[in-house]
C-alpha cells in the first residue's frame, strides 16, 4: 500500500495523527482535540490512577513545554521511598499507556518520573505559566466527576507528594495523625473537599497545613494510604 514504517509504527503503539488516518482509503474521521490534535479523549473513561496521578501532580509536579508542541510531565518523588516512586511511574503509564516513563535520580537526593506527550496539558488543564500558588488551580467538571468516584485515590496522590503520617503527643497521649502542606489555598481545599467527599474530619493549623486527627478518620486513612515506603 506505499505506507511508511514510520506510520505503521505508529498505528501499532495507538498514536493516530491526522495526517496517518487521511491514508485508510474510507476510513471514516476520527474526532481529534482541537488542542493537542490528538484523538479526541475519554475525560470520563480514565482509570482511577489517572486520580492519583492528578494527586501527586498537583503536590510535586510539573508541566513543561517541549519542542514541536510536546509537554514532558515530571513528578519529583523522595529516593527514600521507592515504592511510590514505581507507583507514580505505573500511574503514569497506565494513564498514558503509548508513552515512555523515565526516572531520573537528581543531585538533590529525589527522583523524577517523567514523561512526554502532546495530551499533559490536556489531561491536567491546571497546568499553566509560574507557580500553582500564584494562580487559580481549580478541577474542571470531568475531573471532579472521577474524583468523586475515586476520592481515596487522590489523598493518596496529595498525601504521598505532599503530606505525610506523624505521631502526635501531648502529656500523656500519642497517636498517629495525617498532615497535608501546601502554599496554594485552592490545592489544600481541593484536597479537605476529598476529605469531605469520605466523611473525614480535618482542621487548618497555620497558613499552609491541613491536618486530620481523630483517631477514626486517622484509622480509615491507614486503609488506603499508610506510612510512606
Amino acid at each position: 500500500m506505499g505506507l511508511p514504517v514510520g506510520t505503521v509504527r505508529d498505528w501499532h503503539a495507538g498514536k493516530l495523527s491526522k495526517h496517518s488516518r487521511q491514508l485508510v482509503p474510507g476510513e471514516d474521521s476520527v474526532p481529534e482535540c482541537g488542542r493537542c490534535s490528538q484523538v479526541q479523549h475519554a475525560f470520563t473513561d480514565f482509570p482511577r490512577s489517572y486520580v492519583y496521578l492528578l494527586g501527586l501532580y498537583l503536590g510535586d509536579g510539573c508541566i513543561s513545554r517541549h519542542r514541536r508542541e510536546v509537554y514532558r510531565l515530571r513528578i519529583v518523588l523522595d529516593v527514600k521511598y521507592p515504592l511510590i516512586v514505581d507507583e507514580c511511574a505505573e500511574a503514569m503509564r497506565t494513564t498514558m499507556p503509548q508513552n515512555r516513563v523515565g526516572r531520573t535520580l537528581k543531585p538533590s537526593n529525589c527522583f523524577e518520573v517523567w514523561s512526554y506527550s502532546r495530551a499533559w496539558p490536556c489531561l491536567f488543564p491546571q497546568h499553566g505559566p509560574g507557580p500553582k500558588h500564584q494562580r487559580l488551580i481549580e478541577l474542571t467538571p470531568w475531573q471532579l466527576e472521577l474524583v468523586e468516584t475515586w476520592p481515596k485515590a487522590l489523598l493518596r496522590g496529595l498525601i504521598q507528594s505532599d503530606g505525610c503520617r506523624f505521631i502526635n503527643t501531648g502529656r500523656s497521649w500519642r497517636h498517629p495523625r495525617y498532615a497535608f502542606s501546601n502554599v496554594s489555598d485552592d490545592i489544600k481545599t481541593i484536597f479537605s473537599d476529598a476529605c469531605d467527599l469520605l466523611d473525614l474530619h480535618w482542621t487548618v493549623a497555620g497558613p499552609k497545613t491541613v491536618y486530620v486527627s481523630r483517631k477514626a478518620d486517622v484509622a480509615r486513612m491507614d486503609e488506603f494510604i499508610g506510612p510512606k515506603a
